[in-house]
Protein backbone atom coordinates (compact mmCIF):
# COMPACT_ATOMS: atom_id res chain seq x y z
CA UNK A 1 0.00 0.00 0.00
CA UNK A 2 1.30 3.46 -0.92
CA UNK A 3 2.60 5.60 1.92
CA UNK A 4 0.37 8.56 2.78
CA UNK A 5 2.43 11.74 2.47
CA UNK A 6 -0.06 14.56 2.99
CA UNK A 7 -0.36 17.49 2.71
CA UNK A 8 -2.15 18.08 6.01
CA UNK A 9 -5.42 20.01 6.02
CA UNK A 10 -5.77 21.33 9.61
CA UNK A 11 -9.56 21.48 9.32
CA UNK A 12 -9.67 17.76 8.54
CA UNK A 13 -6.95 16.66 10.97
CA UNK A 14 -6.97 15.45 14.58
CA UNK A 15 -4.06 14.95 16.96
CA UNK A 16 -4.63 11.83 19.06
CA UNK A 17 -2.62 11.59 22.30
CA UNK A 18 -2.58 7.96 23.42
CA UNK A 19 -2.20 6.86 27.07
CA UNK A 20 0.18 9.60 28.20
CA UNK A 21 -1.21 9.49 31.70
CA UNK A 22 0.12 9.56 35.26
CA UNK A 23 0.22 5.77 35.49
CA UNK A 24 3.01 5.73 32.90
CA UNK A 25 5.31 7.85 35.08
CA UNK A 26 4.32 6.39 38.45
CA UNK A 27 6.85 5.11 40.98
CA UNK A 28 5.85 1.54 40.15
CA UNK A 29 6.57 2.04 36.45
CA UNK A 30 9.82 3.82 37.34
CA UNK A 31 10.98 0.76 39.28
CA UNK A 32 10.08 -1.65 36.49
CA UNK A 33 11.05 0.40 33.43
CA UNK A 34 13.39 3.25 34.46
CA UNK A 35 14.69 3.98 30.95
CA UNK A 36 11.16 4.03 29.54
CA UNK A 37 9.85 6.42 32.19
CA UNK A 38 12.88 8.66 31.70
CA UNK A 39 12.18 8.74 27.96
CA UNK A 40 8.54 9.62 28.52
CA UNK A 41 9.37 12.43 30.94
CA UNK A 42 12.33 13.96 29.15
CA UNK A 43 11.70 13.28 25.45
CA UNK A 44 8.08 12.37 24.76
CA UNK A 45 6.34 14.93 26.96
CA UNK A 46 8.43 17.92 25.76
CA UNK A 47 7.96 16.88 22.13
CA UNK A 48 4.22 16.47 22.60
CA UNK A 49 4.08 19.90 24.25
CA UNK A 50 5.57 21.44 21.10
CA UNK A 51 3.22 19.52 18.88
CA UNK A 52 0.15 20.45 20.93
CA UNK A 53 1.02 24.12 20.67
CA UNK A 54 1.49 23.90 16.90
CA UNK A 55 -1.68 21.85 16.41
CA UNK A 56 -3.89 24.13 18.47
CA UNK A 57 -2.46 27.23 16.79
CA UNK A 58 -3.62 26.14 13.35
CA UNK A 59 -6.96 24.62 14.32
CA UNK A 60 -6.17 20.90 14.50
CA UNK A 61 -8.63 19.01 16.73
CA UNK A 62 -6.90 17.66 19.85
CA UNK A 63 -8.12 14.39 21.36
CA UNK A 64 -6.87 12.10 24.11
CA UNK A 65 -7.39 8.49 25.07
CA UNK A 66 -6.47 7.05 28.47
CA UNK A 67 -6.60 3.61 30.02
CA UNK A 68 -9.33 4.00 32.63
CA UNK A 69 -11.92 1.56 33.87
CA UNK A 70 -15.55 2.61 33.80
CA UNK A 71 -15.83 1.12 37.29
CA UNK A 72 -13.88 1.50 40.53
CA UNK A 73 -12.91 -2.18 40.70
CA UNK A 74 -12.07 -2.57 37.01
CA UNK A 75 -14.57 -5.36 36.37
CA UNK A 76 -15.19 -3.94 32.89
CA UNK A 77 -11.60 -4.52 31.72
CA UNK A 78 -10.83 -6.51 28.58
CA UNK A 79 -8.81 -9.74 28.74
CA UNK A 80 -5.56 -8.04 27.70
CA UNK A 81 -5.85 -5.56 30.58
CA UNK A 82 -6.80 -8.00 33.36
CA UNK A 83 -3.56 -7.30 35.22
CA UNK A 84 -3.88 -3.54 34.84
CA UNK A 85 -6.35 -1.75 37.10
CA UNK A 86 -6.64 2.02 36.66
CA UNK A 87 -9.90 2.90 38.42
CA UNK A 88 -12.39 5.44 37.20
CA UNK A 89 -11.39 8.93 38.31
CA UNK A 90 -8.03 7.87 39.76
CA UNK A 91 -4.75 9.79 39.67
CA UNK A 92 -3.26 7.19 37.33
CA UNK A 93 -6.01 7.79 34.77
CA UNK A 94 -5.35 11.51 34.49
CA UNK A 95 -3.32 12.89 31.59
CA UNK A 96 0.23 13.96 32.54
CA UNK A 97 -0.20 17.59 33.72
CA UNK A 98 2.35 19.13 31.34
CA UNK A 99 0.24 18.02 28.38
CA UNK A 100 -3.18 18.21 30.01
CA UNK A 101 -6.31 18.53 27.85
CA UNK A 102 -7.92 21.89 27.26
CA UNK A 103 -11.43 22.40 28.59
CA UNK A 104 -13.01 21.53 25.23
CA UNK A 105 -10.68 18.67 24.22
CA UNK A 106 -12.18 15.19 23.93
CA UNK A 107 -10.88 12.52 26.33
CA UNK A 108 -11.94 8.91 25.66
CA UNK A 109 -11.40 6.24 28.36
CA UNK A 110 -10.61 2.71 27.22
CA UNK A 111 -10.06 -0.68 28.83
CA UNK A 112 -8.39 -2.41 25.88
CA UNK A 113 -5.42 -1.76 23.62
CA UNK A 114 -7.39 -0.77 20.53
CA UNK A 115 -8.80 2.76 20.69
CA UNK A 116 -10.90 2.25 17.56
CA UNK A 117 -12.40 -1.03 18.74
CA UNK A 118 -13.02 -0.04 22.36
CA UNK A 119 -14.25 3.57 22.12
CA UNK A 120 -16.48 5.75 19.95
CA UNK A 121 -13.41 7.35 18.35
CA UNK A 122 -14.35 6.44 14.78
CA UNK A 123 -17.84 7.90 15.12
CA UNK A 124 -16.48 11.10 16.64
CA UNK A 125 -13.89 11.50 13.87
CA UNK A 126 -16.53 10.96 11.17
CA UNK A 127 -18.91 13.41 12.83
CA UNK A 128 -16.20 16.10 12.84
CA UNK A 129 -15.16 15.47 9.24
CA UNK A 130 -11.69 14.26 10.21
CA UNK A 131 -9.68 12.44 7.53
CA UNK A 132 -6.11 12.59 8.90
CA UNK A 133 -5.07 11.49 12.38
CA UNK A 134 -1.70 12.36 13.92
CA UNK A 135 -0.85 9.77 16.60
CA UNK A 136 1.51 10.19 19.57
CA UNK A 137 1.92 8.39 22.89
CA UNK A 138 2.59 4.92 24.29
CA UNK A 139 3.24 2.09 23.83
CA UNK A 140 4.63 2.09 20.28
CA UNK A 141 4.35 -1.68 19.88
CA UNK A 142 0.92 -1.98 21.48
CA UNK A 143 -1.71 0.77 21.62
CA UNK A 144 0.04 3.03 19.09
CA UNK A 145 0.52 0.21 16.60
CA UNK A 146 -3.11 -0.86 16.93
CA UNK A 147 -4.38 2.70 16.50
CA UNK A 148 -2.36 3.17 13.32
CA UNK A 149 -3.33 -0.15 11.76
CA UNK A 150 -7.00 0.11 12.72
CA UNK A 151 -7.14 3.69 11.45
CA UNK A 152 -5.72 2.72 8.06
CA UNK A 153 -8.19 -0.17 7.85
CA UNK A 154 -10.97 2.39 8.34
CA UNK A 155 -9.54 4.58 5.54
CA UNK A 156 -8.15 7.36 7.72
CA UNK A 157 -4.79 8.87 6.75
CA UNK A 158 -2.63 7.95 9.75
CA UNK A 159 0.52 9.84 10.74
CA UNK A 160 2.92 8.54 13.41
CA UNK A 161 5.24 11.06 15.08
CA UNK A 162 8.08 8.68 15.86
CA UNK A 163 9.89 10.72 18.53
CA UNK A 164 6.59 11.37 20.31
CA UNK A 165 6.13 7.64 20.93
CA UNK A 166 7.86 5.14 23.21
CA UNK A 167 7.89 1.46 24.14
CA UNK A 168 9.39 -0.26 27.18
CA UNK A 169 12.64 -0.73 25.25
CA UNK A 170 14.20 1.13 22.34
CA UNK A 171 14.43 -2.17 20.45
CA UNK A 172 10.68 -2.77 20.68
CA UNK A 173 9.99 0.82 19.67
CA UNK A 174 12.20 0.63 16.58
CA UNK A 175 10.97 -2.82 15.56
CA UNK A 176 7.36 -1.69 15.74
CA UNK A 177 8.10 1.33 13.57
CA UNK A 178 9.78 -0.88 10.97
CA UNK A 179 6.80 -3.24 10.90
CA UNK A 180 4.09 -0.61 10.50
CA UNK A 181 1.90 -0.46 7.41
CA UNK A 182 3.40 1.25 4.39
CA UNK A 183 0.30 3.45 4.39
CA UNK A 184 1.30 5.03 7.71
CA UNK A 185 3.23 8.25 7.29
CA UNK A 186 6.15 8.50 9.75
CA UNK A 187 7.52 11.91 10.72
CA UNK A 188 9.53 13.55 13.50
CA UNK A 189 8.33 16.29 15.82
CA UNK A 190 10.46 18.81 13.97
CA UNK A 191 8.96 17.84 10.62
CA UNK A 192 5.31 17.90 11.69
CA UNK A 193 5.66 21.11 13.73
CA UNK A 194 7.32 22.78 10.74
CA UNK A 195 4.50 21.63 8.47
CA UNK A 196 1.79 22.84 10.85
CA UNK A 197 3.60 26.15 11.39
CA UNK A 198 3.63 26.61 7.63
CA UNK A 199 -0.14 26.12 7.57
CA UNK A 200 -0.55 28.79 10.26
CA UNK A 201 1.69 31.22 8.35
CA UNK A 202 -0.28 30.63 5.13
CA UNK A 203 -3.59 31.16 6.94
CA UNK A 204 -2.40 34.45 8.46
CA UNK A 205 -0.79 35.81 5.29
Amino acid sequence: MKNYDGPIDPQKTALLVVDLQNHEISEEEQRKYPEYVDRVKHQIVPNVQRLLQAARSCGVEVMYTVIESLTKDGRDRSLCHRKLVIPKGSWGAQVIPEIAPGEDDIVLPKTASGVFSSTILERVLRNMGIEEVIVVGVLTDQCIDMALRDGVDRSFHMICVTDCCAAYTEERHNYSLRMQYGAVRKVTTEEIVSELSGKLFARNS
